[in-house]
């Protein structure tokens, strides 16, 4: 097997600690996905560690292969993440009914206390339009209004974050053909 020399030795560990921090993100969604018991963590965590392991090993081993697979894979999840972020901003208005709507069944059915809590304490509200707390304080809005006005204010957060995820994707699929073209170039040919 050949050996990598100089700046793109550096790439490949870098590619490697990037990786194995990849590597461990997914393994703690996974984790939280299996005590939870929410099926869509317990699929983004295992993708995540699929990835990060496709990335750690072939930085390691300098396989082209995995190094493709791993960009491939980048590559598609970084387009699912375009898609939905166009989508959400193009269906924020329906994104923000189907909250207040879920939130105003889980209120009136009463069939998850915990989760109306927590809309409760993190929106700073209480009840809905049609039933408001029997008990309202001075600045006490109800949560279908807190629901908006989150969404409203905290969207540009959403969009940084995505844009700052993006970023370190494309930063991962750089690295991961700059070391793929740099383990082709190494080998002898005979």
């Amino acid at each position: 097997m050949s050996k990598v020399e100089g700046g793109m030795k550096c790439v490949k560990y870098l590619l490697f600690v990037f990786n194995f921090i990849f590597w461990l993100m997914g393994s703690f969604v996974l984790a939280v996905g299996l005590w939870l018991r929410v099926y869509i963590l317990i699929g983004a965590g295992s993708l995540v560690m699929l990835v990060g392991f496709f990335g750690c090993c072939g930085a390691v081993r300098e396989s082209q292969c995995l190094l493709g697979s791993f960009f491939a894979c980048l590559l598609i999840i970084f387009g699912a993440e375009v898609a939905a972020g166009v989508f959400g901003f193009l269906n924020k208005d329906k994104i923000i009914k189907d909250v207040q709507n879920f939130y105003a069944t889980s209120y009136n059915e009463n069939n998850n206390g915990t989760l109306i809590i927590s809309y409760q304490k993190v929106l700073n509200c209480c009840g809905t339009l049609e039933s408001p707390c029997p008990d309202p304080g001075t600045d006490t809005k109800d949560c279908e209004t807190g629901i908006k006005e989150f969404f409203n204010s905290k969207l540009y957060i959403i969009g940084y974050v995505g844009i700052g995820i993006a970023g370190v994707m494309v930063i991962g699929m750089i690295f991961s053909m700059v070391l793929c073209c740099a383990i082709r170039n190494s080998r002898e040919v005979i």
